[in-house]
């Protein structure tokens, strides 16, 4: 995707040197929700990025907002103490830019409300005398509902309101804003380059942007809002052939069965939160996204059927045929089987309940392509293709077996640092790769709550994006099949949980073995060796092993569907 031709002697990408972005804005108007998708955006890109955040800083040094002076967030005369503590955090800051960029980072974004068109001014003058491009970011929002949620979803939630009653808390919050309304100036001056976002990115407005990185951003930035939503990750049902890539089979009866109790499940812990936080779940569309590959979509079947009133026979007995069980919710209206005497018997379904639900088939969320891997084992791997093995184990994340795709063509993260970046670009040219790029744009424009119904292989590059894990951590990330990874994401990065949901054949994928019996303890069953990248999760010799269970505990919290602690999906 973004990976350059070439690399300078700075090592700064693009020939687009070093860029300070300065943000401006009133207090609760999305700043650092803006900084923070930015900056995790830009390092996915490999650009060496940092936020720099005053209020950080200030919080870090100083703590929250009862320790401080009386004076310190408000207008006119302020003591001698708290013009030196204010000035304590402004040169920290600036020391901490300056020292980012002197250790080779490229882009840096100071989240403060700088709204003193003087006070820019200076800063955009030192750093310009530097070489380094300076960039004005300004947030303005004038709707009072996006300023209300921003207060008491984020603002009052920070240190500075710790122990603090919350309508006390928002209301001590609006007297800030009020008081740096009188003193506000807004950005007209067009000395810089500046980029203006009305409502978090309900409009934008752009002035004199040059040079390549600096129009990624803007894309970047046009694609964003900071409306509250809520990301599920999911694996696709177990499928009749799970060792072959090539055969895109459809769903085994196990598959069938678990893509009916990942319905229940996601139904009710969503309406659970949403009515958490005050929400109709009847109101709020859900958005289902799946490969094109059957035992993905297949599994998202029963959200757009009705639950049907009449029993629906389990299985059609054609003659010479021995078709899948089918689920109650897979087929619609009407279901066609046929009786002993060969005559069709048609059952009518009448909808006892419906759910407001989209689902959206995406080409380029299919699992990683293993090449000639496909069925191997990894001893059979290690046997037939030696060198390959070789090269594979010292960088699992950028290694591409024969006509495969690498993790790298997958999710187009330009961080390995094991493998050449002008060999990167000329191979994505070739083969067309480095496809999750648009799911990513399209992942930070959506939204309604989103469910993604997909491969481990493609679920690893979607959470390390959200989450901000190295790209060698990518191929050790373990998705174990009966686990619901629900990622919400907020203006200081991302809060995970992992639910347990399912114990059923295929959690640790289990092998079909054509009789129909499976093995009872599920706790102690084998993996499917054969399926390589979709259910063996790559040996990164040495490097832990992120679990749904590691992944949870990244942010707050691990629960279980049911109760119990969450079952590790390794």
């Amino acid at each position: 995707m973004v990976a350059p031709l070439y690399t300078t002697a700075s090592g700064l990408l693009f020939h687009a040197g070093k860029i300070l972005i300065l943000t401006v804005g009133l207090p609760a108007r999305g700043k650092t929700h803006i900084s923070r998708a930015l900056e995790r955006y830009l390092r996915w890109m490999g650009v060496k990025t940092q936020v720099v955040s005053l209020g950080d800083y200030r919080r870090k040094t100083l703590g929250g907002a009862k320790k401080l002076p009386p004076d310190y967030f408000t207008l006119g005369e302020k003591s001698p103490e708290t013009m030196a503590l204010r000035k304590m955090v402004s040169d920290g800051c600036e020391k901490l830019i300056e020292n980012f960029f002197e250790s080779g980072g490229q882009v840096v974004i100071y989240d403060a409300n700088n709204g003193s068109r003087t006070t820019r001014q200076a800063l955009a003058e030192k750093y310009d005398k530097q070489g380094i491009h300076v960039i004005i970011l300004e947030s303005v929002c004038d709707n009072k509902e996006i300023i209300e949620t921003n207060i008491r979803n984020v603002k009052i939630s920070s240190p500075d309101y710790r122990g603090w009653d919350p309508d006390k808390a928002v209301e001590d919050y609006y007297g800030r804003i009020r008081d740096r309304e009188k003193s506000y100036e807004t950005v007209e001056e067009t000395t810089w380059p500046f980029i203006r976002i009305i409502n978090v990115g309900e409009k934008i407005m752009v002035n004199n942007i040059r040079g390549y990185l600096q129009s990624r951003i803007v894309f970047f930035l046009m694609n964003i809002h900071n409306r509250p939503r809520v990301i599920y990750f999911a694996r696709s049902g177990q499928s009749l052939i799970e060792h072959s890539y090539k055969a895109d089979s459809d769903l085994s009866p196990a598959g069938w069965e678990y893509s009916e109790r990942l319905k229940e499940f996601v139904v009710e812990r969503r309406a659970k939160s949403l009515e958490q936080q005050g929400f109709d779940p009847n109101d709020r569309r859900l958005v289902i996204w799946t490969s094109t590959r059957r035992r993905a979509h297949h599994t998202a079947w029963p959200f757009l059927t009705p639950t049907p009133s009449a029993s629906i026979p389990q299985q059609l007995t054609l003659a010479a045929s021995h078709l899948t069980p089918l689920p109650q919710s897979a087929v619609a209206r009407n279901v066609v089987t046929t009786d002993a005497s060969g005559g069709l018997t048609e059952t009518k379904v009448t909808a006892a309940s419906s759910l407001k639900v989209k689902v959206i088939e995406k080409t380029q969320m299919c699992e990683i392509n293993p090449g000639v891997w496909d069925g191997l084992t990894p001893d059979q791997a290690k046997k037939f293709y030696p060198q390959e093995w070789a090269r594979f184990v010292k960088d699992p994340y950028a290694f591409r077996a024969p006509r495969a795709e690498s993790y790298h063509d997958l999710s187009g993260n330009t961080t390995s640092s094991c493998i050449s970046i002008c060999v990167i670009f000329v191979l994505k040219i070739r083969f067309g790769l480095v496809r999750l790029e648009p799911i990513l744009i399209e992942l930070e424009r959506e939204k309604e709550d989103l469910l993604i119904i997909g491969h481990s292989s493609v679920i690893r590059c979607l959470l390390a994006y959200l989450i901000g894990l190295p790209a060698s951590e990518i191929p050790a990330i373990e998705i174990a099949r009966g686990d619901l990874l629900e990622v919400v994401p907020t203006s200081y990065g991302v809060h995970s949980q992992a639910f347990h949901f399912w114990d059923g054949p295929g959690r640790r994928g289990e092998g079909i073995d054509g009789d129909g019996d499976y093995e009872e303890e599920v706790g102690k069953s084998r993996r499917d060796e054969t399926n390589f990248y979709e259910n063996y999760a790559e040996d990164t010799k040495g490097k832990k092993r992120m679990t749904a269970m590691d992944l949870g505990c990244l942010s707050p919290s691990i629960q279980d569907g049911s109760e119990g602690a969450l079952v590790d999906g390794t």
